[in-house]
């Protein structure tokens, strides 16, 4: 667990429920939603200062929702780039694959393009708006130990900043949120599996203000003399990815000249555009055995720590915030000791298959932009250009349920993504769902009445306790469904409550408001065993 003698020079210590190594979106995104909570959060970054240049570039509308309930999404909203179009295309021009944009089921645009520089700033302002959170820069993580051996014990967390010095933060919990190359995976032992798909690509921003709007705004060329990306990057930017071809050299290539020559072979015009990065890399396709690990299990992985994959779905960051969306309103429970520990043994359980399923989409993508023998590409253009003629552009799919986990009681749509609409509230006017009912929080929902009405005391005392929430959403009710969008939703699902867990996946519907107790109590089991099935 130590990385070798610790340096002699050892500072007081500092006590926290968690301690979180890594200040990038993720780790600051659960340090928000920690500290929203009124949990004593620490962040330790090894760098400096927060990193300001481009890096992510996109994010999906249960992304944007996430980070709605965590009050970021209105300092962003201005700085993203709705996507209309992604488009795959090969050498001669012709569509192999074409996806449209719109509104997802969680209210914001399916695609969002946005710079990662913009997202940092917004998180940051809102972490040191939470009085809980504490952010150490220039300290980097040095060991962890077991504290005093007994179960349930904090950990000592070791930081050193300016050796010899060190200085211990006891925590009840760690997540590293450190990146791929993850300090806290190496010192807890912790392996990856490797799925496949390594590529050398240089990656090049550009500032392009006051240019036209681009069209298609995303596009994949598909051309394997140079298989190449380009991109928004959030407005006013453009993103281009170029793959570094086995004879080449990725330091020579990932320079300004050869960026800039690439760049102008896709339409970037010279005159305006400025190159604010340039950077090779090796996508690659990994996934953590472990999740959960260190002494008594009181270490979690989450982000590129526990997952890295290629780019092609745009799905790093929005893993990475589904991940702590998990896993925040279970250590939440844990810690106000509402569930017992085993809960968390349900964030790798719930999290790690969709993360493998989101790895493997983009490595199947990947293998169908990495070709560079001509005759493959010969091949993969006859199968797909045939098909995108015919099906034309097709919506971006909603993510896959969750894995009946904890949600493992036969209940109908346990898993599935809950939807969020705009909805007036008597008659002040009309915001979003997640707003108006406190987002992040336990919610029952129906369209016939208010199904906490339905609970007996007893049970109602104990939903109350646990932060749920409850309301009707119909038309003219005190939550009016002023577009219809819930009324064709449970239209949908044929049920009449449904129970919306904080990060916005049903534990369960039922058919009638009288079904209820059943879900609610059903939960308090569930939650009360905090085990796997």
């Amino acid at each position: 667990m130590t990385r070798g003698a610790a340096p002699p020079d050892r500072r007081p210590g500092t006590q926290v429920d968690v301690a979180i190594v890594g200040a990038g979106p993720v780790g600051l995104l659960l340090a928000i939603l920690l500290g929203q909570r009124g949990w004593r959060v620490q962040v330790v970054e090894r760098h400096p200062h927060p990193y300001d240049l481009p890096r992510a570039v996109h994010m999906d509308d249960e992304t944007a929702r996430v980070l709605q309930g965590a009050g970021v999404m209105e300092a962003l909203r201005g700085l993203c780039e709705p996507m209309d179009a992604y488009e795959w295309r090969n050498a001669k021009g012709e569509v192999l694959l074409a996806l449209s944009g719109g509104t997802g089921t969680a209210g914001w645009p399916s695609s969002l393009m946005f710079c990662q520089a913009d997202l940092q700033n917004a998180l940051l302002q809102r972490a040191k708006m939470c009085h809980t959170v504490e952010l150490l820069w220039d300290w980097e993580l040095y060991s962890l130990d077991a504290g005093n051996g007994a179960k349930g014990s904090d950990l000592s967390v070791n930081i050193a900043s300016g050796n010899p010095f060190v200085r211990t933060v006891n925590a009840k919990w760690v997540v590293g949120c450190d990146g791929a190359n993850s300090s806290v995976r190496r010192l807890t032992d912790t392996s990856v599996e490797d799925l496949g798909l390594s590529h050398r690509w240089v990656v090049a921003d550009f500032l392009t203000p006051g240019q036209p709007r681009w069209a298609p705004l995303n596009l994949q060329i598909c051309d394997p003399a140079r298989p190449t990306t380009a991109v928004s990057g959030g407005r006013g930017r453009r993103r281009f990815e170029f793959l570094c071809l086995p004879d080449e050299d990725l330091a020579a290539m990932a320079t300004p000249e050869t960026v800039w020559d690439l760049a102008k072979q896709w339409g970037l015009p010279a005159s305006g555009s400025v190159l604010e990065r340039v950077a090779g890399y090796r996508f690659c396709a990994q996934v953590a055995k472990k999740w959960r690990a260190g002494p008594g299990g009181r270490v979690l992985l989450a982000g590129d720590a526990a997952h890295q994959m290629p780019p092609f779905a745009g799905q790093g960051l929005c893993a990475g915030v589904r991940d702590v969306a998990n896993l925040a309103w279970k250590l939440d429970l844990v810690l106000a000791g509402r569930a017992g520990e085993d809960l968390l043994d349900t964030y790798e359980a719930e999290r790690a298959p969709l993360a493998r399923e989101e790895v493997g989409l983009s490595v199947a993508l990947g293998q169908i932009v990495c070709v560079t023998d001509s005759a493959a590409a010969a091949e993969r253009d006859a199968a797909m250009v045939p098909v995108a003629t015919e099906s034309g552009p097709i919506p971006i799919p909603e993510q896959p349920s969750l894995p009946p986990v904890l949600a493992n009681s036969g209940f109908a749509h346990a898993g599935r993504v809950g939807i969020q609409a705009p909805v007036g509230r008597n008659g002040d006017g009309v915001g979003m769902a997640d707003d108006v009912l406190g987002g992040l929080r336990w919610a029952l929902l129906s369209p016939h009445g208010n199904p906490c009405d339905y609970l007996p005391p007893q049970l109602r005392s104990w939903w109350e306790v646990l932060g749920g929430a409850g309301a009707q959403i119909a038309p003219g009710a005190d939550l009016d469904d002023t577009t219809g969008a819930y009324a064709q939703w449970f239209s949908e699902l044929v049920s009449a409550v449904v129970l919306v867990r904080p990060d916005y996946r049903l534990y369960g519907a039922v058919a009638g408001l009288g079904d209820t107790p059943k879900l609610v109590e059903a939960l308090r089991g569930a939650l009360d065993k905090a085990s796997l099935p």
